[in-house]
């Protein structure tokens, strides 16, 4: 144990990893599902905004994540609103926020309602098939 400032450090601590561990590695199975790819520096480029490009459908995703599992999780609207503003930006059609709750259980994905209505509008000309 090293005591560091009054602060007792454990093994236990050291462990943690920064949260950028945790959101590339989202990034990277999100990117992976879509078949985008990820955008560098997380869109911190003056050129290249959000976190996954999925170029062939138009779609800017902006990744949020949790380090430890949750059993919520709030979405602010800021989020949605310059993820959109990005997703114009870049000239792209259809803005997405995917997010998980830290635990594995997946990612879910939040989309506009005219994304939505293409969604539900796909689904039902498969089941006419």
């Amino acid at each position: 144990m090293i005591e560091l400032h009054s602060r007792k450090i454990t093994p236990q601590d050291n462990s943690k990893k920064p949260t950028r561990y945790y959101s590339s590695k989202q990034e990277k199975n999100v990117a992976n599902v879509t078949g985008g790819a990820t955008v560098k520096n997380s869109g911190a480029t003056m050129w290249h905004k959000g976190d996954v490009d999925v170029k062939d459908v138009s779609m800017l995703i902006e990744c949020k994540t949790c380090i430890e599992p949750k059993k919520s999780f709030s979405i602010k609207k800021d989020w949605i609103e310059k993820n959109r503003e990005e997703c114009h930006f870049m000239r792209k059609e259809h803005s997405v926020i995917s997010f998980n709750f830290g635990d594995n259980s997946g990612n879910y994905y939040i989309l506009e309602e005219k994304d939505f209505q293409l969604f539900l509008e796909l689904l039902r000309g498969s089941e006419r098939e």
